[in-house]
């Protein structure tokens, strides 16, 4: 393939998205190239360790794959990092639903009240589930980052490009309207 030409490496994210759309593949390239590296560090601060290389690949993916849908409204870059957040998050979710789903089928021999109460607490994450599908998408995101990543105010209002008082807010009203749905019965 050789060495990006001088007028791929001087060109902006949108001049090459704009090539790439058109059929330039050097222009892809370029976007990689000029991307990977800090979405791999981002990768790594956010606590990934073992498959970096993967979430940096699935992140260019998932982006050339909505790219017509990419608003100018922010850098390639933020767009591209707040996909490579969502897909780790969506991998830790995952991860912890298998582990769950392990932890629960390599139980030992059930007892009565182990059962039931397997049940209820079942019966109870549902309700607070059922609660959050109440909340405002920017609450669920804010209670979200904050009760399962346990990621602080300062880091969540960067990530859902609000302020950390903003999220604060947020995140009382959520549990707040969580509460009360709860306490409907």
């Amino acid at each position: 393939m050789g060495e990006p030409s001088a007028k791929t490496v001087d060109a902006t994210d949108a001049e090459l998205i704009a090539r790439w759309q058109r059929g330039d593949q050097r222009a892809a390239a370029a976007l990689v190239e000029r991307h990977s590296r800090p979405l791999a560090r981002f990768a790594a601060i956010l606590g990934e360790r073992e498959q970096v290389e993967e979430l940096v690949q699935d992140t260019f993916v998932r982006a050339f794959g909505a790219l017509d849908t990419f608003r100018s409204d922010s850098s390639l870059r933020t767009w591209l990092f707040t996909i490579c957040k969502r897909l780790l998050l969506d991998r830790r979710r995952s991860e912890r639903r298998r582990k769950d789903q392990v932890e629960l089928d390599e139980g030992h021999a059930v007892v009565e009240y182990d059962a039931l109460d397997g049940m209820v607490g079942e019966e109870t994450a549902q309700r607070v589930r059922d609660g959050m599908e109440r909340l405002s998408p920017l609450q669920r995101e804010v209670f979200t980052l904050r009760v399962s990543e346990g990621m602080p105010y300062g880091e969540i209002a960067e990530v859902v490009g609000s302020t950390e008082g903003a999220c604060r807010v947020h995140y009382h009203n959520a549990i707040k309207s969580i509460k009360e749905y709860l306490s409907d019965d």
